[in-house]
């Protein structure tokens, strides 16, 4: 059963996506964000937070689920292509690479070069990813929301989306969103532009 769903996403050609972060810093809300951005592209999309204790600073996990066509399985993802870690303390008691499939990457919020992370990774090899998010949301926000600048990193990194497409659409979604709050477009938009520059 399990290989024959995988048979039918490979088939779809699904990009799979793994978001680990913490309570309260809008690591589902980037999920969700991303889900719209794809669909609003084209896309047939999936963005799902898996549920576990709901406090503020508590791991959790959220998915994006990416294809070409219509996609039956709705599971969790197990052997994502991306992963991305909005908090860089969850290296220290998650194993945020488990199951990444070969050619996948990790993209973590950090101010660290990624030989210094790779150490905590449990052995893996493949590729890495690194934004200051703290640092860029801090600059053009005044507050540590690092879910906008990962948003952009990942869709950087996994190029699922045409970057002037993306940051078309977001500016659009945060004029919405944030419609009796100009200032947090203006901030939101300057994060996501200046992350979609520094990822590396």
């Amino acid at each position: 059963m399990v290989q024959e769903r995988m048979k039918q996403i490979l088939e779809n050609e699904a990009v799979e996506i793994r978001w680990h972060g913490r309570g309260g810093q809008g690591a589902k809300t980037a999920c969700l964000l991303l889900a719209e951005v794809a669909f609003n592209s084209g896309k047939h999309v999936q963005g799902f937070p898996e549920y576990g204790p709901e406090r503020m600073g508590a791991p959790i996990t959220a998915y994006n689920r990416i294809t070409k066509e219509h996609c039956k399985v709705h599971s969790n993802i197990y052997h994502p292509d991306y992963v991305v870690v909005v908090d860089e303390t969850l290296l220290h008691s998650v194993d945020v690479a488990r199951g990444i499939k070969d050619g996948g990457a990790l993209i973590i919020n950090t101010g660290k070069d990624r030989e210094e992370i790779r150490p905590l990774l449990n052995g893996y090899e493949g590729s890495i990813y690194t934004l200051d998010a703290e640092r860029i949301s801090m600059e053009t926000m005044g507050k540590n929301f690092p879910n906008t600048p990962m948003l952009a990193a990942a869709v950087k990194v996994s190029n699922l989306i045409e970057e002037e497409r993306f940051v078309k659409d977001m500016e659009e979604s945060f004029r919405h969103k944030f419609s009796h709050k100009p200032h947090l477009i203006e901030g939101n938009m300057a994060a996501l532009k200046m992350s979609l520059k520094e990822v590396q």
